[in-house]
């Protein structure tokens, strides 16, 4: 028996992109058995995946994971991270090891020099090139994302008339500068003659409230703050269309091959991070040509020119019209 523990400790997008990693190992390499280490926080994300064996969790304290580790002999470490934490796990374990490599230097050129040399991969594939030694083929399967039953939502079991086919519109994102701003998202609903679901966290309920308030001509309804990341997923599996931002449940919308409106502010999609392998009526929304994008390869919490026009040029018309031409 071969014995892997893939490393991901964050955050919700990057660990859905690793899941065709754990597949390749557990469908490709006879008896193997696939252990995975992640946050605490995270374990929600890969709990009810059929491909891993195992989970480790960590919460605050590396050294106490790396005892639970040491315990279980691995024969190959496979490090989707590769971060100070990850190092020195590795070195701790002392076990063969195969490293992401994560391409900050290049990162770096793009966002304070706009020099791009990142190659014309997707993350996930240079994901996949860390397991080149064991002879992997690519099944060309997409991303993997398992709800569980006890996830499942019916939304007609909470709204009165509930429509059997709905657009899922993904209002927040970590950071700021990736999200369109409450007037945008309005507009952009106003112009849907199509039933329509916001999706969002805790962060987004105020938000979600002031967007409802301003609709009067389209059924729109209001799940933001209200279910869980697998709830949610499970509203996205059953949608027409997906419009998000650029966040983790974008990569979760593309692993159910849905069509996907993704709306990209501060970041490109230059970082490999777009979505894979989605339907192939999705479509990708940003603003080109503009000399301060990308300013992070993450975001923040407001833009630091203050103008914001990677967010305030982008076409309400556009996103509505290629919406109703999807749907």
């Amino acid at each position: 028996m071969k014995k892997f523990l893939i490393i991901r400790f964050s955050s919700i997008g990057d660990i859905v992109l690793t899941t065709p990693v754990i597949r390749y190992l557990k469908t490709q390499i006879s008896n193997s058995e696939v252990h995975f280490l992640t946050k605490k926080s995270f374990f929600p994300v890969l709990e009810n995946n059929i491909y891993v064996d195992k989970f480790h969790l960590f919460d605050k304290n590396l050294f106490e994971i790396i005892k639970i580790l040491k315990k279980e002999n691995f024969d190959y470490i496979i490090d989707l991270h590769n971060n100070l934490r990850s190092t020195i796990l590795k070195k701790f374990l002392k076990k063969k090891s195969f490293s992401f490599e994560k391409l900050n230097l290049k990162k770096y050129l793009l966002v304070n020099f706009k020099i791009n040399k990142m190659p014309n991969l997707h993350i996930v594939d240079r994901y996949v090139k860390t397991l080149q030694k064991f002879d992997i083929q690519i099944d060309k399967k997409g991303l993997d994302y398992f709800i569980g039953k006890k996830n499942e939502v019916n939304l007609s079991d909470y709204f009165d008339n509930f429509p059997k086919k709905y657009i899922a519109f993904v209002i927040g994102a970590k950071h700021k500068t990736k999200q369109l701003t409450t007037e945008k998202i309005i507009s952009i609903c106003e112009k849907i003659d199509f039933p329509i679901v916001l999706i969002g966290g805790k962060e987004e309920k105020e938000k979600s409230k002031k967007i409802i308030s301003s609709i009067r001509n389209n059924e729109i309804f209001n799940t933001c703050g209200d279910f869980n990341i697998n709830q949610s997923a499970s509203i996205i599996e059953k949608s027409a269309l997906v419009i998000t931002h650029d966040t983790g449940l974008m990569h979760i919308a593309a692993a159910f091959h849905k069509k996907i409106i993704s709306i990209w502010g501060n970041t490109v999609i230059d970082f490999g991070m777009y979505p894979y392998l989605p339907d192939k009526n999705s479509k990708i929304i940003e603003v080109k040509n503009l000399k301060c994008r990308p300013c992070s390869k993450i975001g923040f919490k407001e833009c630091p020119k203050k103008h914001f026009f990677c967010i305030k040029k982008i076409d309400e018309n556009q996103i509505a019209n290629f919406a109703k031409k999807i749907i």
